[in-house]
């Protein structure tokens, strides 16, 4: 029922009074609270902003480095090995394995679904025996710091969705991304850089392969804050973040100081918490002045770390430069360290293609794992190597062609991770004889998630933010943490 209208117009008036007294006292605190802290590290959400509270859980981890290989890589070739295919090479999939399952408009229409074994050598790496595909002589080195998850899988088919739903836990667009939540959650440690940093790079196996949305990094409805900030590769690794011409650095600061001033007048009479946010990500852009040139400038690292990681390091935006600034950034305690990785949707010619993927990333990711393991910082780092699904056993066109490939398939595919908390040469779950359906502990991102934020002390229940009336969480009502790959 509507409160009643005023009976008078000087009853409007007292009634517009007290609520503007109100807001402003409300707000007030918040203006306050903003000015207090500017200058100051970046913590944790306040309550008032629908924060959980205390993280409940001890902290195994402090950081995550998000691998993201964008396109799908081909668990077959890479990670799940099968022998027994080679004799079934060029045979229809039998339908008692496929069991009605949907495909892709691209071999719905196909009138045979032949068997394609996997072209790539296979061998156990490491004490551990761990299966690995040839395509990785420099990761195998690292075999016994992995734990290969073999039996990851999703319900998308497509990859806008099936992406989407790798970080922000829903097919449909909008709502915050992991690394936001881990920034909501925990703040940050460092005052100079952001919380959530966001790097890119091109395949090489498949250039110009699936696009990448600034909204697979924002923040959805959380405060706007905690999205991540992406770091170029060609001029300024972070648009607008110089000075313009003629405007030196005390002149810079002289003018953020009034204009601090003009949105701390404003938080207090709005109340916005979009303005303390403006408020916070002007200070930040000032430090990030001197900070981020710092950061990005590799002529500091000695040769024997740029040997490491490989010649491709000196390119910016490659995936190996981004794996350097990654441990980098490990160093000066950013939280959430994203690199994306296009070039995976391998359809055709994937013997060629996904051996250009894996010269893309093979030897930078055993050189950030062994970096940060000399380092002592693998002790509370979280690396995660994953695509958004799988791809098929069954070829697509004819399996004596070289032009082969093949289509998504999200029931089973495999993802690794190493650090802080797991178990190092572990393979968990296992597939079929036609990495085709898992057989045994089935691992959904829901319980990946729900696992990385346990490893980072959160209790993924209990990480929620009130929007629209409902309480949203990362990993939605689902999720289990994977004990199984806990150390």
């Amino acid at each position: 029922m509507p409160p009643p209208l005023p009976s008078s117009p000087e009853a409007l008036q007292d009634l517009l009074n007290r609520r503007i007294f109100l807001r402003r006292g409300a707000a007030g605190g918040m203006g306050l609270m903003a000015l207090a802290t500017l200058g100051g590290l970046g913590g944790r959400a306040s309550g008032a902003m629908g924060s959980p509270g205390p993280t409940l859980l001890p902290a195994r981890a402090r950081r995550i480095i998000y691998l993201h290989q964008s396109g799908a890589p081909s668990q077959v070739d890479l990670f799940d090995h099968k022998p027994g295919l080679e004799s079934l090479r060029g045979q229809d999939l039998p339908a008692s394995i496929r069991m009605g399952q949907r495909l892709t408009g691209m071999t719905s229409g196909y009138s045979r679904l032949p068997v394609f074994p996997s072209p790539f050598r296979f061998s156990q790496q490491g004490a551990s025996g761990t299966w690995m595909s040839e395509l990785w002589p420099h990761l195998s080195k690292s075999a016994d710091d992995l734990c290969v998850i073999r039996s990851m899988f999703t319900e998308a088919i497509n990859h806008d969705p099936a992406i989407t739903f790798v970080h922000t836990g829903s097919q449909i667009a909008g709502r915050p991304s992991f690394g936001a939540w881990v920034a909501y959650g925990l703040g940050s440690e460092n005052r100079d850089l952001p919380a959530f940093v966001v790097l890119t790079s091109d395949g090489t196996g498949r250039p110009g392969d699936q696009p990448l949305y600034d909204r697979l990094w924002s923040a959805g409805f959380l405060p706007s804050r905690y999205q991540g900030v992406r770091f170029r590769a060609q001029g300024d690794p972070v648009l607008f973040l110089g000075n313009p011409p003629g405007l030196d650095r005390p002149m810079r600061q002289a003018f953020l100081e009034t204009v601090q001033e003009l949105n701390a007048r404003r938080l207090e009479v709005s109340g916005d918490p979009e303005v303390q946010t403006r408020i916070a990500q002007y200070e930040m852009a000032f430090r990030m002045q001197t900070s981020v040139p710092e950061l990005t400038d590799l002529s500091t690292e000695p040769e024997a770390v740029l040997n490491l990681y490989g010649p491709e390091v000196r390119k910016p935006g490659t995936f190996a430069a981004n794996c350097l600034l990654a441990r980098r950034m490990a160093e000066r305690d950013v939280r959430f360290i994203q690199l994306y990785h296009r070039g995976w949707d391998q359809h055709f010619s994937l013997r060629e293609q996904i051996a250009g993927q894996c010269r893309d990333v093979d030897q930078p990711c055993h050189a950030l794992l062994t970096d940060l393991k000399q380092r002592g910082l693998l002790d509370d780092t979280l690396v995660v190597w994953a695509g958004e699904f799988g791809r098929t056993v069954y070829g697509q066109g004819d399996v004596t062609s070289p032009k082969i490939g093949r289509d998504h398939h999200p029931r089973c595919f495999s993802a690794w991770v190493a650090g802080a908390g797991i178990r190092g040469g572990l393979t968990y779950g296992r597939t079929d004889d036609f990495s085709y359906n898992i057989v045994d502990r089935p691992v959904s991102f829901f319980d990946l998630n729900a696992t990385l934020l346990h490893l980072l002390g959160i209790d993924h229940t209990r990480m929620t933010f009130r929007h629209q009336g409902r309480d949203y969480r990362l990993t939605d009502v689902h999720g289990e943490v994977v004990q199984g790959i806990l150390s």
